[in-house]
């Protein structure tokens, strides 16, 4: 380390701010389920989530490697374009945390890289074969599989649990589906660490290769790993609470059930990648897993507003950071002054994000109201859509002098 310029610095630096703004936005892919559904109280989901982020960091550096010696050519790229990058993806983190949209810091991350080092050293110098086969194919088939999978074993759950009728087994289930979705969450957060915590290291593993502390291919030292998985876990205990708030309620009314199913699929899609290699979104896992709850139970539907804006934020990701990296990446060309005014733009940038934020603040103590009304396509499917199996209709009686039952499966009663 004692090689490290005063420039290798504010690079480490700024990506260690990067992984600290993925932490909270991110906080949503394994806990916004969990705290929607009651399983886990806001502040005690976020620091489990925290510590096994950071437990997660240690585990493979596989896409570390990725994205230090994959998707861009190490050969004669300058410190300064990995800045570039980095302010692109924090700029773009912190506008769709603004506005609640789960988007994926790590298409920010790749599109500030991409963008930046296209205007540094052209298209030469950007991997397509890398890009295509582990960025955008997984992009594609990573929501689209835990969409899938989290659709079918809803649908099983349910199936499994349509016979239970006895109090004392409703409750016993109850008990059994919270606890499944907080181990499940733990393994979201596990592997979001694992996948996550490791584009922060390969970006800080590529500024030292650049700056010539560490010679093309290294993997990343151990005090990258150490300080990378800090970095993320403090982000994550803060809790990207506006984000958590979509993922939780806003995009479907998720039931312990749905969120268990969720949760395992989207963790085992992310681990799966992460032992391949493939730098996928857990974000776009996470909310396809959602999502495919949603669609899984009977009578179950998805808010399409809310969808279609996170679809469009997911689609405008890549190209959105690609541009802000591009023209930081610009202006640092031109020398000092350049870098400068890059970080000035930086930091005033973030700082009018936080102070919008604070108009309509969201924290721990109400993430769980109520965002939106459904729309009218998703009013008009629960309209005609049938009751849920083992709906349970009150008499008059019951219903002038006690609240109703609540209808539902059991499973869904189970947790009342």
């Amino acid at each position: 380390m004692e090689h490290i310029t005063l420039l290798l610095a504010i690079v480490v630096v700024t990506a260690l701010v990067f992984d600290f703004t993925n932490g909270f936005h991110d906080t949503a892919n394994a806990m916004a389920t969990t705290i929607s559904t009651g399983a886990l109280k806001p502040k005690t989901a976020v620091a489990m989530s925290a510590v096994l982020n950071l437990v997660g960091a240690f585990l493979s550096v596989e896409v570390a490697k990725t994205i230090s010696g994959g998707i861009i050519n190490e050969e004669g790229l300058r410190t300064e374009v990995i800045f570039a990058a980095l302010v692109g993806a924090i700029l773009w983190n912190l506008l769709t945390w603004l506005v609640g949209l789960p988007s994926s810091s790590s298409h920010a991350l790749f599109g500030g890289l991409i963008g930046a080092a296209v205007m540094s050293a052209g298209w030469s110098s950007i991997d397509g074969g890398t890009v295509v086969t582990k960025v955008l194919l997984p992009a594609i088939a990573a929501p689209l599989v835990a969409g899938v999978a989290a659709l079918l074993a809803t649908k099983l759950t349910y199936r499994l649990n349509r016979k239970i009728t006895d109090e004392a087994q409703l409750k016993s289930t109850a008990k059994g589906y919270r606890a499944g979705q907080i181990a499940s969450a733990g393994l979201v957060s596990l592997a979001h660490g694992t996948n996550d915590a490791q584009k922060t290291m390969g970006i800080i593993t590529l500024a030292l290769v650049t700056g010539g502390v560490l010679a093309p291919g290294s993997n990343p030292p151990v005090w990258v790993i150490a300080s990378a998985g800090i970095a993320i876990a403090l982000g994550t205990y803060l809790g990207g609470w506006r984000i958590i708030r979509t993922m939780g309620s806003g995009l479907t009314d998720l039931r312990p059930p749905q969120g268990f199913a969720a949760q395992t699929s989207a963790a085992t899609v992310i681990l799966a990648s992460s032992h391949l290699g493939f730098s996928l979104s857990t974000t776009q896992s996470c909310s396809g897993a959602v999502m495919g709850a949603g669609l899984g139970r009977k009578g179950g539907t998805v808010r399409w507003s809310t969808a279609t804006r996170m679809f469009v934020a997911w689609g405008l990701t890549l190209p959105a950071a690609g541009l802000i990296g591009a023209g930081s990446e610009f202006l640092t060309k031109q020398g000092p002054w350049g870098v400068a005014v890059v970080a000035v733009i930086l930091v005033a940038g973030s700082a009018a994000i936080w102070l919008l934020s604070r108009r309509k603040p969201v924290d721990h103590t109400n993430v769980n109201a109520d965002t939106e009304p459904a729309g009218v396509v998703t009013t008009a499917i629960s309209a005609v859509s049938p009751p849920p199996a083992g709906t349970v209709t009150p008499d008059l009686k019951t219903t002038i002098s006690a609240p109703a039952p609540t209808a539902g499966t059991p499973a869904d009663r189970a947790t009342v």
